[in-house]
């Protein structure tokens, strides 16, 4: 099912976790719904980059999500949040900065080191954080850094 013209819901909802442990993946319509809104807003960062992104992480379900060690709050659970990277652009830092400084609205950008994570939430905040991961616990801290 495609949810915009570059992206599907298959895409959005792959996981390797999922697979290997056999927790189900399936959103919602509620949640297809929110995930078509992150799908548009994922054309607009696409457009703004000039390059294709690859997605790690959107849709998980709440066992999913409790599997990875996700919070408890996470967007991603709603159909909100996207985690992915474009190296054709630069680094995940790159690419935050580039989403902050465009008209994109967001509710988070964060620098996640090894990728973006992107929430289109409803609250549509437009906060920028870095995450910290030291010895597996994460911490976050307001901007881009």
């Amino acid at each position: 099912m495609n949810l915009s013209s570059s992206f599907t819901l298959e895409a959005f909802t792959f996981s390797e976790t999922a697979i290997r442990r056999g927790i189900s993946n399936v959103p919602t319509p509620e949640q297809i719904a929110n995930l078509t809104e992150l799908a548009m807003a994922l054309e607009r960062v696409v457009q703004l980059l000039g390059f294709p992104i690859v997605i790690h992480s959107a849709f998980r379900s709440p066992k999913l999500n409790a599997a990875i060690g996700g919070s408890a709050h996470s967007a991603h659970m709603d159909g909100y949040a996207c985690d992915f990277t474009c190296g054709e652009f630069g680094s995940p830092l790159e690419v935050c900065k580039a989403i902050a400084g465009s008209d994109i609205p967001f509710d988070q950008c964060i620098f996640e080191q090894a990728w973006t994570h992107l929430s289109v939430a409803p609250a549509l905040r437009k906060e920028l954080l870095t995450a910290h991961f030291n010895r597996g616990t994460v911490s976050y801290s307001t901007g881009l850094a």
